[in-house]
Protein backbone atom coordinates (compact mmCIF):
# COMPACT_ATOMS: atom_id res chain seq x y z
CA UNK A 1 0.00 0.00 0.00
CA UNK A 2 1.29 3.45 -0.87
CA UNK A 3 1.94 6.12 1.75
CA UNK A 4 -0.50 9.00 1.61
CA UNK A 5 -0.11 12.52 2.90
CA UNK A 6 -2.46 15.47 2.65
CA UNK A 7 -1.15 19.02 2.41
CA UNK A 8 -3.69 21.72 3.21
CA UNK A 9 -3.32 25.43 2.47
CA UNK A 10 -3.40 27.58 5.62
CA UNK A 11 -3.44 30.94 3.84
CA UNK A 12 -0.64 33.03 2.39
CA UNK A 13 2.22 30.70 1.57
CA UNK A 14 1.75 28.44 4.60
CA UNK A 15 0.68 24.79 4.36
CA UNK A 16 0.02 22.04 6.88
CA UNK A 17 0.97 18.53 5.85
CA UNK A 18 0.10 15.33 7.66
CA UNK A 19 2.10 12.13 7.80
CA UNK A 20 1.08 8.46 7.89
CA UNK A 21 2.14 8.52 11.57
CA UNK A 22 -0.62 11.07 12.23
CA UNK A 23 1.84 13.87 13.01
CA UNK A 24 1.73 17.19 11.19
CA UNK A 25 4.26 19.71 9.95
CA UNK A 26 3.87 23.31 8.88
CA UNK A 27 5.67 24.39 5.71
CA UNK A 28 6.28 27.82 4.27
CA UNK A 29 9.00 29.79 2.57
CA UNK A 30 10.75 33.13 2.73
CA UNK A 31 8.49 35.91 1.52
CA UNK A 32 10.19 39.12 0.48
CA UNK A 33 9.31 41.94 2.89
CA UNK A 34 8.09 39.59 5.64
CA UNK A 35 10.17 38.40 8.58
CA UNK A 36 7.64 36.02 10.13
CA UNK A 37 7.89 32.32 9.36
CA UNK A 38 5.46 29.67 10.53
CA UNK A 39 7.05 26.49 9.31
CA UNK A 40 9.86 24.69 7.59
CA UNK A 41 11.08 25.07 4.04
CA UNK A 42 10.14 22.07 1.88
CA UNK A 43 13.62 21.81 0.35
CA UNK A 44 15.38 22.05 3.72
CA UNK A 45 12.99 19.38 5.03
CA UNK A 46 14.44 17.08 2.37
CA UNK A 47 17.85 17.53 3.99
CA UNK A 48 16.29 16.86 7.40
CA UNK A 49 14.70 13.71 5.99
CA UNK A 50 18.07 12.54 4.74
CA UNK A 51 19.67 13.16 8.14
CA UNK A 52 16.77 11.57 10.00
CA UNK A 53 16.73 8.45 7.85
CA UNK A 54 20.43 7.84 8.21
CA UNK A 55 20.48 8.77 11.92
CA UNK A 56 17.77 6.19 12.65
CA UNK A 57 19.85 3.57 10.86
CA UNK A 58 23.12 4.47 12.58
CA UNK A 59 21.71 4.49 16.11
CA UNK A 60 19.73 1.29 15.50
CA UNK A 61 22.84 -0.47 14.15
CA UNK A 62 25.00 0.75 17.05
CA UNK A 63 22.37 -0.47 19.50
CA UNK A 64 22.45 -3.92 17.88
CA UNK A 65 26.26 -3.85 18.17
CA UNK A 66 25.91 -2.96 21.88
CA UNK A 67 28.01 0.11 21.21
CA UNK A 68 27.49 3.08 23.54
CA UNK A 69 28.15 6.65 22.47
CA UNK A 70 27.66 9.84 24.46
CA UNK A 71 26.10 11.88 21.68
CA UNK A 72 25.55 11.90 17.94
CA UNK A 73 24.50 14.41 15.34
CA UNK A 74 24.38 14.73 11.59
CA UNK A 75 24.99 17.95 9.68
CA UNK A 76 23.81 18.08 6.07
CA UNK A 77 24.87 20.74 3.60
CA UNK A 78 22.98 21.00 0.33
CA UNK A 79 23.89 23.11 -2.68
CA UNK A 80 21.05 24.12 -4.99
CA UNK A 81 21.27 24.54 -8.73
CA UNK A 82 21.25 28.12 -10.04
CA UNK A 83 18.49 27.50 -12.59
CA UNK A 84 14.83 26.71 -11.98
CA UNK A 85 13.61 24.24 -11.01
CA UNK A 86 16.20 24.50 -8.25
CA UNK A 87 17.20 21.22 -6.65
CA UNK A 88 20.09 19.93 -4.58
CA UNK A 89 22.83 18.87 -6.98
CA UNK A 90 25.47 18.42 -4.29
CA UNK A 91 25.04 17.20 -0.72
CA UNK A 92 27.57 16.62 2.07
CA UNK A 93 26.56 14.55 5.10
CA UNK A 94 28.78 14.88 8.18
CA UNK A 95 28.34 12.27 10.94
CA UNK A 96 29.54 13.48 14.36
CA UNK A 97 30.17 10.92 17.10
CA UNK A 98 30.92 12.00 20.68
CA UNK A 99 32.33 9.91 23.50
CA UNK A 100 35.30 9.01 25.67
CA UNK A 101 35.60 5.41 24.43
CA UNK A 102 34.36 5.55 20.85
CA UNK A 103 34.81 2.38 18.85
CA UNK A 104 35.61 4.07 15.55
CA UNK A 105 35.42 0.81 13.62
CA UNK A 106 31.85 0.15 14.79
CA UNK A 107 30.80 3.76 14.21
CA UNK A 108 32.20 3.68 10.67
CA UNK A 109 30.51 0.32 10.00
CA UNK A 110 27.15 1.72 11.14
CA UNK A 111 27.54 4.71 8.83
CA UNK A 112 28.62 2.51 5.91
CA UNK A 113 25.62 0.22 6.34
CA UNK A 114 23.25 3.18 6.42
CA UNK A 115 24.82 4.90 3.41
CA UNK A 116 25.29 1.79 1.27
CA UNK A 117 22.39 -0.45 2.23
CA UNK A 118 19.60 0.84 4.45
CA UNK A 119 18.85 4.54 4.03
CA UNK A 120 16.24 4.86 1.29
CA UNK A 121 16.31 8.65 1.43
CA UNK A 122 20.06 8.54 0.75
CA UNK A 123 19.38 6.39 -2.30
CA UNK A 124 16.71 8.84 -3.49
CA UNK A 125 19.19 11.72 -3.20
CA UNK A 126 21.74 9.79 -5.24
CA UNK A 127 19.29 9.86 -8.16
CA UNK A 128 19.74 13.62 -8.57
CA UNK A 129 22.70 14.74 -6.46
CA UNK A 130 26.32 13.94 -5.77
CA UNK A 131 26.33 12.77 -2.13
CA UNK A 132 29.52 12.81 -0.05
CA UNK A 133 29.83 11.63 3.54
CA UNK A 134 32.35 12.27 6.28
CA UNK A 135 32.67 10.79 9.77
CA UNK A 136 34.02 13.03 12.54
CA UNK A 137 34.96 11.75 15.98
CA UNK A 138 34.89 13.95 19.07
CA UNK A 139 36.74 11.92 21.67
CA UNK A 140 36.39 13.35 25.14
CA UNK A 141 38.84 12.50 27.86
CA UNK A 142 37.40 10.92 30.96
CA UNK A 143 37.33 13.17 34.01
CA UNK A 144 38.48 12.04 37.41
CA UNK A 145 35.66 12.52 39.87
Amino acid sequence: MADKIVTHWQGGLTFESDNPSGKKVIMDTNVEGKDERFGLSPKAMMLSSLAGCSALDVISILNKMNEDIDDFKIEVFGELTDEHPKYYHSVVVDYHFYGADLNKKKCQRAVDLSVEKYCGVMEMFRQFAEVKTKVIYHVATKRNT
